[in-house]
């Protein structure tokens, strides 16, 4: 299996080099090349479904931008309340985190989102043509590959336009040096709703099950598809929707909650990964380490704020072996605030260099349980979205401390002790910013506290009242179009926040 993998790798390493990396929608291939060297046979066309994955992993030979993951942590942490900067921290991460954003900070560098979108269009738009040329082509084959490229293509539009707002919206793959470069945005709106249709379109077209684990969580399955529709339906405030698409996660017997073991838990979960509680996870090897080795551990870039462990998580002064098991020595180090999630082999042994391959948790079934809550507390179901994070609770060990007694009766209580929980479960996982948002935007921002509230909690004493002021306009919670882009896309148009 490894063989035949690296194999694939290795051919579309052969279709990114004959690329070149001049604009924001990169990459462009030289004319021609793609076409008459490659689609060829359905063996071209799961060399680039892999090639697409990889991406994700690593940028190509040649491109400096950071890893996809790390932006994600980035874009959906930096601005929450629960990270502080690391001693290695650079300006650019410390100006976000301090929301003193401008257009030229290369965190709002958008290329690597571009990048892997044009690797979901160039299969959308080109493998269909195999068939004709490969008779061992199946249609279900040929689906299942679509399946896999329009829910990547939708995932990352998602994220871009819940970063960003507006953004270009391309659905065709950038073929040759003649196409259009020269594209408006799309509404965020707009955004969400090709998200959507991309998402139902790939779900018709989905794999249950390809017969072995790292590919069930590595790879997009119809499972995948449901978290990520739960998740998009909720900022579109379709809440029946999003129960729904759960509902397809949570009822299908294929996920659960592991028990609670000392150190066994946080090995299989995080160490390992690819357990019975993971949807879909960026699968990082000991021949393909993450960043987090770096960022978190050796050259700390972020931290815990130091206010997590004992509001988070809870403390308990008189007993200090009652605690919640996603705390100390899981999400975060007591007393140094080092981030653990991704460095740690169990409770006690963190990995050495040449082992840290966790994964970036992209959907794990506690988050899909969680944002299931938030559709019920929404369609006035509270009773039940309570049970469901006492459940979390009781499996997860949460002391008493940090348990609310809440009236099913009031939403803003349901839904503020579902983000408590969140911040307990998905601690560093790139969730914390954007369930912040998604909640705080609702009702023509009825509940801006939530965002004023978490800025009062992290930010410095001298910079919350300039802080919070910002955050009165709506358009400063995304961040802006970086300048490059501007000077080559004339047809972008800033976002007002930063004009």
């Amino acid at each position: 299996m490894q063989t035949k993998i690296k194999t694939i790798l290795a051919i579309f390493t052969l279709f990114i080099v004959v690329t070149s990396c001049d604009d924001y929608l990169d990459l462009r291939p030289q004319d021609g090349i793609i076409r008459e060297e490659f689609w060829k046979t359905k063996e071209d066309i799961q060399a680039a479904v892999i090639g697409m994955y990889s991406s994700l992993l690593n940028s190509p030979p040649g491109v400096s931008d950071l890893p996809m993951s790390q932006y994600l942590f980035m874009h959906g942490e930096l601005r929450g309340d629960m990270i502080a900067a690391g001693p290695n921290a650079s300006e650019d991460q410390r100006d976000i985190m301090n929301s003193n954003i401008m257009a030229s900070n290369d965190l709002t560098n958008w290329a690597i989102f571009y990048r892997t979108i044009n690797y979901c269009n160039t299969i959308i738009d080109l493998a269909p043509g195999v068939k004709e040329k490969d008779p061992t082509l199946t249609q279900t084959q040929l689906n299942n590959f679509l399946s896999e490229a329009l829910a990547i293509r939708a995932y990352l539009y998602f994220t871009l336009a819940r970063t960003f707002k507006d953004v270009p919206l391309k659905l065709t793959a950038t073929l040759t040096d003649k196409d259009d470069f020269q594209l408006p945005v799309s509404s965020q709106k707009d955004v969400f709703d090709q998200v959507i249709k991309d998402l139902k379109l790939a779900e018709g077209y989905a794999v249950l099950d390809y017969g072995d684990n790292a590919s069930n969580k590595g790879r997009i399955t119809a499972y995948a598809i449901n978290a990520m529709l739960t998740d998009v339906y909720l900022w579109n405030d379709n809440f029946q929707e999003a129960f729904d698409a759960a509902e397809k996660v949570t009822k299908s017997g294929k996920f659960g909650l592991l028990p609670v073991l000392h150190n066994t838990w946080f090995n299989n979960v995080y160490a390992k990964g690819n357990s019975v509680e993971s949807i879909f996870e960026f699968q990082y090897t000991t021949t393909n380490l993450g960043p987090f080795y770096n960022i978190f551990f050796q050259r700390p870039q972020f931290l815990a704020s130091a206010t997590v462990l004992e509001d988070v998580y809870g403390v308990d002064f008189a007993n200090p072996a009652n605690k919640d098991i996603r705390g100390d020595r899981t999400s975060l180090v007591a007393g140094t605030n080092e981030i653990y999630k991704y460095t740690g082999e169990n409770n006690e042994t963190r990995k050495e260099l040449q082992g840290a391959d966790t994964h970036w948790f992209v959907y794990r079934y506690a988050d899909v349980l969680l944002m299931q809550a938030e559709a019920l507390a929404e369609l006035n179901r509270g009773p039940e979205a309570l049970e469901i994070i006492e459940f979390i609770r009781l499996q997860r060990e949460a002391i008493d401390i940090t348990s609310e007694s809440i009236d099913p009766n009031i939403k803003r209580e349901i839904i503020d002790y579902i983000l408590a929980e969140r911040s307990r479960e998905l601690a560093f996982e790139g969730k914390r910013w954007f369930d912040m948002l998604r909640n705080a935007r609702r009702n023509n921002y009825e509940r801006l506290d939530i965002l004023i509230d978490g800025a009062i909690l992290s930010a410095p004493a001298d910079q919350q009242q300039s802080i919070i002021a910002k955050l009165k306009d709506s358009n400063s919670h995304y961040l802006p179009i970086n300048t490059y882009e501007l000077y080559t896309n004339k047809k972008l148009v800033q976002n007002p926040f930063y004009k």
